[in-house]
């Protein structure tokens, strides 16, 4: 059963951060670091140049000595005002009401709160009490394409149905923080940012305009690789950790990859911007240029990694901008701790 994927809809929040603005403030809290250059080099690597966080660079749940449970606090608030704005255009955007969706996935992984965003998100928007819920979380940057995934099995349950997938993260509340001086520390402040996307999928769409056609999914979890990418929690907020296998983790999972995609063809693919060598990666080993992944490189460079949301970020690019021709097989392809897979191949709809 094909699940059509109506181009997602992206909220920033209003505070760009730039990278000269986060080596600053980390020359700032850590002026005696043994080398500190050598780490900001690297961090700049990155290619982020700008990124929006939910509250400004100084506030006590940025760059402040807040701890963890107003951390906490902060990230979900804030999360869920930005999930909300997504979910309301996403269903502007598709002409849709509340009362039409059967379904809602969401994904949030920056704060423990208990209901979640899944059901916050039915009384704000409005949507049906008995609607299905599929909550995820601890997924980070593989929830968006996760949540596609999961909406195209509800699809194949429940044919005809319409699913609401929206993702959400405050990743400068929930993990920018001083207490850690570690490398990966340094670039994952410099990598990460604020943001929401949300989306519609649907067995019959109703909207005008592209869509991705999903055809099959795919669901991985690479062997003994749960140190990989890791989060921490501490009295000073939520840390990401990482270890130097974490790099080679993609080329590590390409040969199940290529099992699946079992020699089709692919014109375009639509990949999470987790990092230059997330990116590289992938473009090699799907046989695809700089160009292919243009939009991946863009994201990065305006937003950072937005997480869960970034593949939504990338997907809603391809289609605003010189998009694939109608019928082009494609993928859409995200990646998160330890290290997991999840795609969704099928062709682009215009």
């Amino acid at each position: 059963m094909p699940a059509h994927i109506a181009p997602p809809c992206v909220v920033l929040p209003g505070n760009v951060v730039t990278t000269d603005e986060i080596c600053a403030d980390i020359r700032r809290a850590h002026p005696d670091l043994p080398r500190l250059e050598a780490m900001l080099r690297v961090a700049r690597a990155t290619t982020v140049r700008t990124r929006n966080f939910t509250r400004p660079l100084n506030a006590p749940t940025v760059a402040g000595n807040a701890m963890v449970e107003e951390r906490n606090r902060t990230a979900y608030e804030d999360a869920l005002e930005l999930a909300t704005e997504a979910g309301r255009r996403a269903l502007a955007a598709t002409g849709l009401r509340p009362s039409d969706i059967d379904a809602i996935v969401t994904s949030h992984t920056t704060s423990w709160t208990v209901p979640s965003l899944d059901v916050h998100l039915v009384g704000a928007l409005g949507l049906p009490p008995a609607v299905r819920r599929h909550p995820l979380a601890t997924l980070g940057c593989a929830g968006g394409a996760q949540g596609l995934v999961r909406a195209h099995q509800d699809i194949a349950a429940h044919p005809g149905a319409n699913v609401l997938v929206v993702t959400a993260e405050c990743l400068s509340a929930a993990t920018y923080n001083h207490e850690d001086t570690s490398l990966e520390s340094m670039v994952y402040k410099v990598l990460f940012g604020d943001g929401a996307a949300a989306t519609v999928v649907s067995g019959r769409p109703a909207w005008d305009g592209p869509s991705f056609v999903v055809e099959d999914v795919m669901e991985y979890v690479l062997p003994d690789s749960s140190d990989r990418y890791r989060g921490r929690l501490s009295g000073a907020g939520l840390h990401f950790d990482s270890t130097r296998a974490a790099t080679a983790a993609f080329n590590d999972c390409l040969p199940e990859l290529a099992k699946w995609l079992d020699g089709r063809p692919l014109d375009f693919a639509v990949v999470h911007p987790g990092g230059p060598r997330i990116l590289d990666d992938t473009a090699a080993g799907l046989a695809l240029d700089a160009t292919d992944l243009r939009h991946a490189w863009e994201s990065l460079a305006h937003n950072g990694n937005l997480g869960g949301s970034a593949v939504l970020d990338v997907l809603a690019r391809t289609a605003a901008t010189t998009p694939p021709a109608d019928g082009a097989p494609g993928l859409v392809i995200a990646f998160g701790p330890g290290f997991v897979l999840a795609a969704a191949r099928g062709h682009w709809a215009n």
